[in-house]
């Protein structure tokens, strides 16, 4: 691996991590009752590598956007984090599937331009 590749590695993630708002933290902490902030690093690079998997199945979609697509995104980011924090994530997908798959077809309309209510 070059140094160039680490480089941009590091950079990508600087940037997922960067789509982790305190705002978005302050959502999933409420969502889990955590009220301390000794996990804040920790709940953060969870949040992020949900967000890079979840992408990296559907699509793009904003974890701060406000579409239906965007929300639904978002939810399976929560969710994703959830099991990780408790050590779960393997059951993840299983439980996810149907979801998952319908934000990714939801997606792919979306990128195609096509209106979902039109198929």
């Amino acid at each position: 691996m070059t140094v160039h590749s680490l480089l941009n590695q590091k950079a990508h993630k600087l940037e997922v991590i960067n789509l982790v708002t305190d705002d978005l933290l302050k959502d999933f902490k409420e969502r889990m009752t955590i009220s301390h902030s000794s996990e804040d690093s920790k709940l953060k690079n969870l949040l992020s590598s949900s967000y890079a998997s979840i992408k990296s199945k559907c699509g793009f979609f904003e974890l701060d956007g406000e579409t239906d697509i965007d929300t639904r995104g978002k939810e399976l980011v929560f969710e994703r984090s959830r099991y990780a924090y408790n050590d779960a994530v393997e059951f993840f997908e299983d439980n996810f599937l149907s979801d998952i798959t319908s934000l990714g077809i939801d997606i792919a309309y979306k990128e195609d331009g096509d209106s979902i209510e039109e198929v």
